[in-house]
């Protein structure tokens, strides 16, 4: 897809409309990219899905929040959530024992691929896949249930509506045989800080928790915020912490396209297969994401259409050269 931009750098940060002209603009590309995608299968519930759908929020550091589509469509988290799970295990065991459970580097596999964790590392390459997300659960599983997950997730999204879909969940539970394998692949290396069953149980929930773009927002922006809501000054991840998620959202939080990601978009962003997408623009905004119809490697295609063009639009790609001034200092 040909994307073309005009000359806005740095001056949607002074006009709100040029924002708001280029987030138009970002979502009718994502209008046009649906029909590349289809909707995941593999879990029935998800199948049910509205193909065509498609919304955008982008939500900046004084709480103004632009919207597009179906922003406000709920939907489940799905992968999304393993942002989540790494923040809080950051905050409650710090990075020295998280890193002591799960490595750091970018798989290439897919995300439910057992093929690495089998042959060549007894730790998960890294905590966005599947088997890294079951170690970072597991070890929250130790201290903290599935209301204590909930409440984190809820102030991280900076939405309070965020709550379980049972449907799903269900559907995840009967249906969740692979994780179930690497579960107990996990538990046969001697790695997996806590029951399998519970683990599995806690991590299904976690994936099937009801979100929005705007909530998905709210997630990138807590994140390009050094872990600090803006609006309440609530400090929910350490800067130091916070840069560790980042950096790992940055080379793996695409699943195996995220090389391809960083050099189109450049942005730390995280999918999931229920069609979300969050993205963490440092120091500036957050961006959410919902478009049910995914590539095949598991991404919203209309989500990464969009963010393509936003990144290119507004100069938000991570090495992206900025000679203009920001906050009276030069960038």
């Amino acid at each position: 897809m040909e994307i073309t931009t005009p000359d806005t750098l740095g001056s949607w940060q002074t006009d709100p409309q040029v924002l708001d002209a280029e987030l138009e603009r970002a979502y009718q590309y994502g209008m046009d990219a649906r029909g590349e995608g289809r909707v995941a299968t593999y879990i029935p519930e998800l199948a049910r899905a509205d193909e065509d759908a498609f919304g955008i929020a982008v939500m900046t550091k004084d709480g103004t929040t632009i919207c597009r589509g179906d922003a406000s469509t709920r939907f489940t988290i799905q992968s999304v959530s393993k942002v989540v799970s790494l923040a809080m295990a950051l905050k409650r065991f710090g990075s020295q024992e998280v890193f002591s459970r799960v490595l750091m580097e970018p798989s290439g596999d897919s995300f439910s691929s057992i093929i690495k964790l089998d042959t060549v590392s007894n730790l998960p390459y890294n905590p966005l896949i599947n088997a890294g997300a079951m170690q970072m659960i597991g070890l929250l599983a130790t201290e903290c249930g599935f209301d204590d997950l909930l409440d984190y997730t809820r102030r991280m999204c900076m939405d309070d509506d965020i709550d379980l879909n049972e449907a799903v969940y269900q559907s995840e539970t009967d249906t969740g045989d692979r994780n179930r394998a690497i579960a107990y692949l996990l538990k046969s290396k001697d790695v997996l800080p806590a029951d399998p069953e519970e683990v599995l149980d806690l991590y299904f929930k976690m994936c099937s928790l009801n979100v929005n773009a705007v909530s998905l927002a709210g997630l990138g922006l807590t994140l390009a915020n050094d872990g600090q809501n803006p609006l309440t000054g609530e400090h929910l991840l350490s800067p130091r912490n916070t840069r560790c998620v980042n950096s790992i959202m940055f080379t793996c939080g695409m699943y195996d396209r995220s090389g391809e990601f960083g050099v189109r978009v450049g942005i730390p962003s995280k999918s999931g297969v229920g069609g979300g997408i969050t993205c963490s623009v440092r120091g500036r905004l957050g961006i959410g994401s919902y478009g049910p119809a995914l590539d095949d490697r598991g991404n919203s295609v209309a989500g990464f259409a969009a963010l393509e063009y936003l990144s290119r639009a507004l100069h938000l790609h991570a090495f992206d050269y900025h000679p203009y001034i920001e906050d009276g200092a030069e960038a």
